[in-house]
């Protein structure tokens, strides 16, 4: 079926149920960022292969919402399909409930006709109550019907334990930890409490568990309940071979299978604690209605993101292996990869291939799983789209001159990376990218020397990042940064750095990214990016109250690119700092490498002067 074709079929559904209106988000019941390609629909309906977006279908029209960051990707998937880019960021954008409420006003609507269909697995609880709002919403699921040929099964990967020993806490540990807290929300002493965990992340970090059921992320398709007296997994039976389910027993932790979870809440008595924000419409409305329904933020996806020092300590031993993986890439691609010789014996290097030659050297590094996110490599202009993915089929050429945008991540047993570095490959460098390439490096260290007293959250910390780049007129769309897991989620909540306003202050333990970035259409794209982690910073002997004061460690360890800075615009702090970086990243990174590797780093970490 074309697009074309799956927007007749669903307009053909919709009319036997009386729909004015279909939504499809891009979304699984499980509200997950990286989804298993069975809950691909959005993609699917829409042709439009960005991990982020909505669509709105009518019966004449239909139209694509989606953010900055896939703007150009969404402009040449969408050609020739009819369907309708709406730019989220642009101030005349409405929102889809207000477009839709529009719709509704000028026709019958008021009178109750105009309905709008959406499914409730896709909808979290408080989305769905703030739609309901303003709409007349159905709930009925029009893409399974139509989407019967060559969809995706859900996927049947087996379940394994995670060691405590990377974890850092027993699975003991932690539910007695939850159940402490949940004892204390509880409204009566003594009363029966249940709490729904739909997030995959959230239940792979409980039960130190672990799967590759989707692409990049670590985790097992499944739903959990955590009760005051038990802890059920409702997982398809096909994942737990023996060593699973003789762990998930040992843990006390009972099994049923993945469907069964909606007659499980259908029998839950005293109160249900769930997540809004997560759990989906369908679970909501299983709940009984003599039940207590008691909507909170999860408490396990505040513990989560607060790293203990294994954690911690793990992370700083992939950041290692992922160093010693991009020098020697980089040394590669720098010495070995335009050689004359290779390149007349071998297919032309593209971006696809920069991104298997990475993958190569990463799958070589100590408790390596996979990459933690699908490589980013965009040459020249390509590097000016945000989320750009090159396939084997279609890609760029790379040549020994521009600019490449390199953004990259593995997942190890010890923890999860996530690194931007650009680089020059050759030739002169224009002036102009040498400004934005110091713009953006001078908010990059800017942020990641920040100090900043406890309560103070990510979005006043935003600005740091940016002033520079402010300044000469230049801005960018995406968050400056993002949560990420621990050989989990490569993008986790609940802090973030970015305009928005997150109430979320930002704890020790937490880890970011350090990510600001320009991006001039078909010129070239160009973002630097770091994690880091909070952690206490001394008072100063000015400081005239007692609190407490917080700062940031950098924990990746890889150069920068020193030939596009422009050293005029540097201060002699930010140099300083900067030659402090790379002493650090070759004292820890050296010991991995060969004596050659060893030199080429040396060289690339040599210090700077004013």
């Amino acid at each position: 079926m074309t697009v074309l074709d799956r927007l007749a079929a669903l307009r053909a559904e919709m009319k036997k149920e009386g729909l004015s209106a279909y939504v499809v988000p891009g979304n699984d019941p499980h509200a997950s960022e990286y989804m298993a390609s069975h809950w691909f629909e959005m993609q699917w309906i829409s042709g439009f292969n960005g991990e982020s977006g909505t669509m709105v279908i009518t019966m004449d029209r239909a139209l694509l919402w989606t953010d900055s960051r896939y703007y150009l990707q969404a402009g040449i998937e969408l050609k020739g399909s009819t369907i309708e880019l709406m730019r989220e960021s642009d101030i005349d954008c409405p929102s889809i409930t207000d477009w839709l409420s529009e719709q509704m006003a000028n026709t019958d609507g008021a009178n109750g006709n105009y309905m709008v269909g959406v499914n409730p697995e896709m909808f979290s609880v408080d989305e769905f109550a703030r739609w309901n709002k303003s709409l007349n919403l159905k709930s009925v699921d029009l893409i399974k019907p139509i989407w019967t040929e060559s969809r995706p099964a859900i996927p049947q990967s087996i379940l394994y334990p995670y060691s405590a020993d990377f974890a850092g806490e027993s699975v003991e540990s932690k539910l007695a930890r939850m159940r402490d807290l949940l004892n204390r929300q509880s409204p009566v002493t003594n009363h029966h409490w249940s709490l729904l965990i739909s997030a995959l992340d959230e239940i792979a970090w409980l039960l130190n568990i672990r799967g590759n059921d989707v692409e990049y992320n670590p985790v097992v398709v499944s739903y959990a309940v955590l009760e005051n007296d038990k802890c059920t997994l409702f997982v398809d039976p096909a994942k737990l071979d023996s060593p699973a389910r003789n762990y998930l027993d040992f843990n006390n932790i009972d099994t049923l299978p993945y469907e069964a979870v909606f007659d499980y809440i259908r029998s839950l008595s005293g109160t249900v604690f769930y997540d809004g924000a997560k759990v989906n419409e369908a679970l909501f409305e299983a709940i009984p209605d003599t039940c207590l329904k008691r909507n909170i933020q999860s408490p396990i996806l505040v513990d989560k993101a607060k790293k203990n020092a294994v954690e911690l300590e793990g992370e700083r031993i992939a950041m290692r292996q992922d160093g010693a993986a991009l020098t020697r890439f980089f040394k590669w691609l720098e010495e070995e990869a335009f050689k004359p010789s290779n390149l007349q014996t071998s297919e032309p290097l593209t971006e696809w291939s920069l991104m298997e030659k990475l993958h190569e050297f990463r799958a070589k590094g100590l408790n390596f799983k996979d990459e933690s996110f699908g490589t980013i490599a965009g040459y020249n202009g390509n590097g000016a789209i945000v989320h750009y993915a090159a396939t084997a089929d279609k890609c760029a050429e790379v040549k020994p001159e521009g600019m490449l945008l390199l953004d990259s991540g593995g997942q190890y047993l010890d923890g999860t990376t996530d690194i931007t570095r650009t680089v020059w490959l050759g030739g002169p460098v224009p002036e102009q990218a040498k400004l934005d390439y110091t713009y953006v490096l001078k908010g990059h260290i800017a942020l990641a020397t920040a100090r900043f007293p406890r309560g103070t959250r990510g979005n006043q910390l935003d600005a740091l990042a940016k002033q520079y780049m402010w300044q000469a007129g230049i801005t960018f769309g995406h968050g400056t940064g993002h949560g990420v897991g621990h050989f989990l989620g490569c993008h986790e909540g609940p802090q973030n750095v970015r305009t928005d306003n997150n109430p979320t202050p930002l704890e020790i333990g937490h880890i970011v990214s350090d990510e600001p970035g320009i991006y001039r259409t078909g010129k070239w794209g160009i973002r630097t990016e770091n994690l880091i982690t909070v952690i206490p910073a001394p008072r100063t002997e000015a400081a005239t109250t007692e609190d407490e004061w917080l700062a940031f460690e950098t924990l990746t360890l890889c150069f920068y690119d020193t030939s596009l800075i422009e050293m005029s615009l540097m201060t002699q702090t930010e140099i300083d700092w900067l030659n402090a970086y790379h002493q650090r990243v070759y004292k820890e990174i050296a010991p991995l490498l060969n004596a050659d590797e060893a030199e080429f780093l040396a060289r690339k970490c040599e210090a700077l002067k004013a």
